[in-house]
């Protein structure tokens, strides 16, 4: 089964630390990166670039609307993510507790739900 695992920081943290640092981290989460792949549990992820570059879009009534910046001001920002294959829930979790920036933020763990051409779950329907 597939699980997301949506990798969260403070970008400011973030800031704060140097260029050994941040570049020590980057090393770590491709090496984690590698690790997963050889085990045949890496299906997909990507870093995002600051919360600064995001933009939210809307569409209501027809109509298009664009705003800078992510939907919603939180403390942590979304920072990228991993796509996993795991057996189960704690499996993924297992998995998740290894991604580098989990030592800095939060990494939520969310199996995808695979759509079909047939009645499909609406979030929160077991």
């Amino acid at each position: 089964m597939k699980y997301l695992a949506l990798v969260y920081y403070e970008e400011r943290i973030m800031r704060t630390m140097s260029q050994q640092e941040w570049d020590a981290l980057n090393q770590e989460c491709l090496a984690c990166v590698g690790d997963l792949a050889d085990r045949g549990k890496f299906v997909a992820g990507e870093a995002l670039q600051s919360v600064a570059t995001a933009t939210s879009v809307r569409v209501r009534d027809g109509r298009v609307s664009t705003t800078d910046g992510p939907f919603a001001e939180t403390k942590e920002q979304l920072a990228g993510f991993y796509l996993l294959e795991a057996r189960d829930l704690n499996e993924a979790i297992s998995l998740a507790a290894k991604i580098p920036p989990a030592r800095y933020g939060c990494v939520e763990v969310r199996p995808v739900r695979e759509l079909s051409r047939t009645r499909n779950q609406r979030p929160g329907e077991e």
